[in-house]
């Protein structure tokens, strides 16, 4: 169950055909519409705070994606077409709401699904804002900033790399910090900047717990691989749909795209989860001795994720688009909700700024 909504955002079940899931929204209904995309392990809950701050004349829209929150618990992502389900349902969703063009912003895997609608349906989007996105390339499971497969089978990604002990901690609703696994303590030490708690932590919490659980969700299911960490992607739920396995040609189809929407990339200065050597990744874990057996960095490197989504914007700029980094120092993985007057005046500026006729 989801936590109580602030006041000032309503929240609407919403079915579209391809799924049923609670809809939150801010700002007039005529407003120019912003869609926001959650990360794993949350819903959107976590977007509410920055959909209050919204400039006059926004309105701000955040769907619970299929897995996650209180969308349809039957409806299971297939991983083996990466995230374009839920791009999909982003898509349909604005056609359920009659939308043709809106903003769009994303978050961690939530950033996925928004590279995803760029390169399938860029002339639905009036300007990207990407907050600490996921690498193009997906998460695990490649080296250099061209994104070269460290396996053909791309070992080292997928829901065979989920703590089992975090998995233990969201089946049995721990909200509490007894646990160093608890939901609550992965926020204050790794999605935070360690030492800081966010107001809301509490509906924060409580949106992680939302997370749907299985094999068929979350963490996914794995294959056995012999190749190191001899765990490969399975097919199902969003840790799987993140794979390299499973992103085809999508940058070239990004950097393809017409039109080229501009793009403001937000990431905060001290990042663990989305980094060049992020903690959850298997290289980074090598590297320290935590998984066995690492063949070394010229094998199984450290991802680089940043690097890899600067080379892909720096292609989408030569072929015609527009892109702007911006790092907020002091802030972690989620900077809407650790710096939110650092990051309204970059989003604000940015939506403002790159208008259109949205309906």
């Amino acid at each position: 169950m989801s936590p109580q909504e602030l006041l000032g955002i309503t929240s609407r079940v919403t079915s579209t055909g391809r799924l049923t899931t609670r809809v939150l929204f801010s700002g007039a209904d005529d407003g120019v519409p912003i869609l926001f995309l959650h990360g794993n392990l949350s819903s959107a809950t976590w977007w509410e705070t920055t959909m209050l701050r919204l400039p006059t004349g926004f309105r701000g829209i955040a769907p619970d994606q299929r897995g996650f929150g209180e969308a349809d618990a039957a409806v299971k992502i297939d991983a083996t077409n990466g995230l374009g389900d839920l791009a999909a349902d982003a898509l349909v969703l604005l056609d359920e709401l009659s939308i043709d063009r809106a903003h769009l912003v994303g978050n961690s895997m939530g950033g996925g699904v928004v590279w995803r609608l760029m390169a399938d349906a860029p002339e639905r989007i009036l300007s990207v804002t990407q907050v600490s996105p996921g690498s193009p390339y997906g998460f695990g499971g490649t080296k250099n900033a061209a994104g070269e497969l460290c396996w053909e089978d791309c070992a080292g990604s997928g829901g065979g790399l989920i703590n089992p002990q975090l998995v233990e901690r969201l089946q049995a609703g721990d909200d509490g910090t007894d646990s160093p696994f608890s939901p609550r303590n992965a926020l204050r030490t790794l999605i935070v900047v360690p030492g800081s708690i966010p107001e809301n932590e509490d509906s924060l919490v409580a949106a992680m717990l939302s997370t749907h659980l299985g094999e068929q969700d979350y963490p996914g299911d794995m294959t056995p691989s012999t190749n190191w960490p001899f765990v490969a992607p399975g097919t199902m739920g969003a840790n799987n749909a993140l794979s390299p396995k499973y992103t085809a040609d999508l940058v070239d189809r990004l950097i393809g795209a017409d039109p080229k929407p501009p793009v403001a990339w937000i990431r905060g200065e001290s990042d663990k989860v989305v980094a060049d050597n992020a903690v959850g990744d298997p290289g980074t874990l090598g590297a320290f001795g935590l998984i066995p057996e690492w063949p070394g960095t010229d094998v199984y490197p450290s991802q680089p994720m940043l690097g890899q989504t600067r080379a892909v914007l720096d292609r989408y700029a030569e072929a015609g688009g527009t892109y702007k980094e911006t790092i907020i120092e002091g802030t972690a993985h989620v900077p809407f909700i650790e710096d939110p007057t650092e990051f309204d005046a970059v989003f604000h500026a940015h939506i403002e700024n790159t208008g259109g006729n949205p309906i």
